[in-house]
């Protein structure tokens, strides 16, 4: 049976000489992978050129709760994104957070209050014209909301500690090693009160964000089981000196 949902791009490779495997996040059925034929074949309906990341695109697919790999039919381009693909930056900060949100949220179900997040966060980053170098920050921030394990900011206090593990700030340092120095602690507070509008707000050297990022990766890493290394990170530290 066909059906038509909205999805975006997570990871697009190769399967054989003729055929390529796409991994998406869909509206309708959550994470999934879909086989399609590359744009050379001779039975192709879809270009591959559509697939870059954090492509939003409609689709008309086959489902079956049996297969692990499901058929796609047709690809269209839901929503264009220029920016995205020229310019470097950008490219490179979709590209980390494809790969990032293909391994934080996982399960084969819809989630549509998630879904119209990415969309409209997606959209930010592309039409941003400047002061986007906090971005991927603040989206991962608020991604946690959708994940089960949003900061608790409600005891914060100057000079306190956040706890990575549990997930809030206190004034006594813990007695684990899994925390936020004082210094990262007040910053981090900062990030979370901004938003897509103030983001720009916030100044901060390539050491101290490429510092603050490698903090969040473990944070992800203490409360999500599954997630795994970040192959793109290095490279988003490298356009961010």
């Amino acid at each position: 049976m066909l059906h038509k949902t909205r999805a975006i791009v997570l990871r697009y490779f190769n399967y054989n000489d003729t055929s390529a495997i796409v991994r998406v996040f869909t509206e309708e059925f959550g994470q999934m992978s879909y086989l399609t034929y590359k744009s050379k074949g001779k039975r192709a309906k879809v270009a591959g050129s559509v697939f870059h990341p954090l492509a939003i695109l409609d689709l008309e697919v086959e489902h079956q709760n049996s297969r692990e790999i499901q058929r796609l039919q047709e690809a269209k381009v839901h929503v264009p994104l220029v920016y995205l693909l020229s310019n470097p930056v950008k490219s490179a900060m979709s590209l980390f957070l494809a790969e990032w949100v293909g391994k934080a949220v996982k399960g084969e179900q819809a989630d549509r209050l998630l879904f119209d997040y990415l969309v409209q966060s997606i959209q930010v980053l592309d039409l941003s014209e400047k002061d986007y170098a906090n971005f991927h920050l603040v989206f991962l921030l608020r991604l946690t909301q959708f994940l089960g394990f949003y900061p608790d900011a409600e005891n914060y206090a100057p000079h306190c500690y956040f706890d990575l593990l549990n997930g809030f700030f206190v004034t006594a340092q813990p007695s684990h090693v899994h925390f936020l120095d004082r210094e990262e602690s007040a910053l981090f507070f900062q990030i979370l009160n901004l938003n897509y509008d103030t983001m720009g707000e916030m100044h901060l050297t390539g050491n101290r964000r490429k510092s603050l990022m490698n903090r969040l990766v473990e944070y992800y890493r203490l409360h999500l089981d599954v997630f795994q290394d970040i192959n793109s990170l290095e490279v988003l530290h490298e356009v961010f000196g």
